[in-house]
């Protein structure tokens, strides 16, 4: 009983670690395959595929009040409004990068870092707000995502917790992400590595095991939003044009190091030539042209837009301030709702997901948190 749980809770950590540079479907035959494999194992973690939704509902967000009217602009930038190519337009990309488009923007305004600890612990104190991974799952939610007949599980197996990093310690199956994810009872933003862990002197550094739900909640009581994946990119890419990455086209490891990412071998060996072996703090690397920080690496940033595979090919002519599809659409969890999230982090290797390119779209489920996902916030006002 105890492994069958352990599968159903540990599938919640979304499709945003994996999703690996191979562009046909035996990729995720085989990534399910691997996923059922580590279900037989009670240490097993796995966030491949088929990830039930734990809390149910955005109800908590109509909890939360606008308490920064007018807004603040500090520690923002204007992106002025233009039109740029969205999506790759090289070979690197995965199918849900094509075709580039032609987009066309307002402009707006968005914070030159990731929101910080300190940042997210002034909401916590105004509000009182409680994260998804502080939050008991309901049983009564989850099971609607799950296979009719799926008995519950044990009380004490319905605990608040997380996904959190652990680094094997000798060379895995890249195709198996039970190798290096965990399923963490009391990990959470306030202890993003598990209850042992701590934020304590990481004022600045990006706060982390925030699902979609707390980000747009933390976002509404800023009186801000969640940029679209239109306008993500767009200021990602600091005002160059068809490029690979925030700096342009040159290797991140190539000359001066340009961000946090993975070096050496993933998941076992990371050289640590960045200068960190996890998260950094933010303004740790070059700003790119629109003097934003971290838009390649570090953690992983969620967007407004919902997520299907196949956005970009509904696309007619130039699009104006597109906000996504209507609804989310996976066709590997298709009860599964999920969220875009952009920009890679300190996990991605040239070898695995590659996701610090400006045009990497990776997804995950609203009410996930991550230890390698985090959150900026824009505003149109």
């Amino acid at each position: 009983m105890k492994k069958q749980i352990l599968y159903l809770c540990l599938v919640f950590l979304a499709s945003a670690c994996r999703q690996s540079n191979q562009k046909d479907s035996s990729a995720l035959d085989s990534t399910s395959q691997n996923r059922e494999n580590a279900a037989m194992s009670d240490s097993a973690m796995s966030c491949s595929s088929n990830l039930p939704k734990r809390y149910g509902g955005l109800g908590e967000l109509d909890t939360v009040k606008n308490e920064k009217s007018p807004v603040s602009h500090k520690g923002m930038k204007f992106i002025p409004a233009g039109t740029f190519t969205m999506g790759a337009v090289d070979k690197e990309g995965r199918r849900d990068e094509y075709p580039a488009h032609q987009v066309k923007l307002n402009g707006f305004w968005i914070d030159e870092t990731e929101v910080t600890n300190t940042q997210f612990a002034a909401f916590v104190k105004a509000t009182g707000y409680v994260t998804q991974a502080e939050r008991k799952p309901d049983w009564e939610e989850l099971k609607k995502q799950l296979p009719p007949g799926t008995p519950k599980p044990a009380e004490e197996l319905l605990q608040p917790a997380s996904l959190t990093f652990v680094q094997p310690k000798q060379q895995v199956d890249i195709n198996d992400v039970s190798q290096w994810w965990s399923w963490t009872v009391g990990a959470s933003w306030k202890h993003p590595q598990g209850p042992k862990s701590s934020i304590k002197g990481k004022d600045n550094y990006p706060v982390t095991q925030i699902s979609w739900i707390d980000a747009q909640a933390y976002a509404k009581w800023a009186g801000k939003r969640l940029p679209t994946e239109a306008e993500w990119e767009y200021a990602a890419r600091g005002g160059l044009k068809s490029k690979k990455y925030p700096w342009g086209d040159e290797d991140p490891l190539s000359g001066k190091i340009k961000a946090n990412t993975w070096q050496g071998e993933f998941p076992y060996a990371d050289k640590k030539t960045d200068g960190f072996g996890n998260m950094a703090p933010v303004k740790s690397f070059a700003a790119n042209g629109y003097e934003l920080y971290d838009m390649a690496g570090n953690v992983w940033e969620w967007t407004a837009d919902w997520y299907t595979e196949d956005y970009y090919q509904t696309l007619n002519g130039t699009a104006e301030n597109p906000r996504g599809p209507v609804k989310s659409y996976d066709p590997a969890e298709p009860t599964v709702p999920k969220k875009t999230v952009r920009g890679g982090s300190f996990m991605c290797h040239f070898s695995y997901c590659k996701g610090y390119r400006v045009s990497s779209r990776m997804k995950t489920s609203v009410d996930t948190g991550l230890e390698n996902t985090g959150f900026r916030c824009v505003s149109s006002r």
